[in-house]
């Protein structure tokens, strides 16, 4: 990880939930406090999805006390409308609006789809390699987690509890059996044909 992304107060921006059946996608934008160099836990962020579930709990709370950051969402009907690359950068755009008069470099995961600043870069598994970008992954991801599971409890015949709204066979076998919910991606089910 580049800790000097830290000192040098480089923004991060990643999503989640991009490959998801339903739910929103989730996007945020992170800028760490030179702060938190101090503190031996910095060294335990990571991509999001190496990490295990109570691991990143513990992390988003960390980050959260030190850190400024910014979730934006496109929910699963936008993805519908607009698919699901636009509604991903719409989501980007949301998260950095609290951002937006800073000059600051950012670093977004993935490849060039679009522009927030004349600073923007975008770095391919940036995840992996930029602790800013690894920051808002773990955020994101603990966000959208959080949203799926409380949604989980008016719907637990889908399971999302467990698969996060992710095309899982008992999911993809509870949507052919009970059909889909008002929270599905009608656009990522016509593949299914259930």
């Amino acid at each position: 990880m580049f800790l000097d992304d830290i000192k040098n107060q480089v923004i991060g921006i990643d999503e989640v939930g991009r490959g998801a059946l339903c739910g929103p996608v989730v996007s945020c934008t992170v800028l760490l406090d030179k702060s938190i160099l101090r503190h031996p836990l910095v060294n335990e962020i990571n991509d999001s999805k190496k990490i295990n579930e109570t691991k990143r709990r513990l992390l988003s709370n960390f980050i959260k006390r030190f850190s400024k950051f910014s979730f934006g969402l496109a929910d699963n009907q936008e993805i519908d409308k607009i698919n699901i690359l636009k509604a991903t950068i719409l989501s980007m755009r949301r998260s950095f609006e609290k951002f937006r008069n800073y000059d600051n470099t950012v670093k977004i995961d993935g490849q060039k789809t679009f522009e927030l600043n004349k600073n923007t870069t975008f770095i391919i598994k940036g995840d992996q390699k930029c602790i800013s970008i690894a920051s808002a992954s773990i955020l994101a991801k603990h966000h959208r987690d959080a949203f799926m599971i409380e949604i989980s409890k008016n719907f637990p015949e889908y399971e999302w509890s467990k698969n996060k709204g992710y095309g899982t066979i008992k999911h993809i076998n509870a949507i052919k059996k009970f059909g889909i919910t008002s929270f599905h991606r009608k656009s990522f089910l016509k593949k299914l044909n259930p």
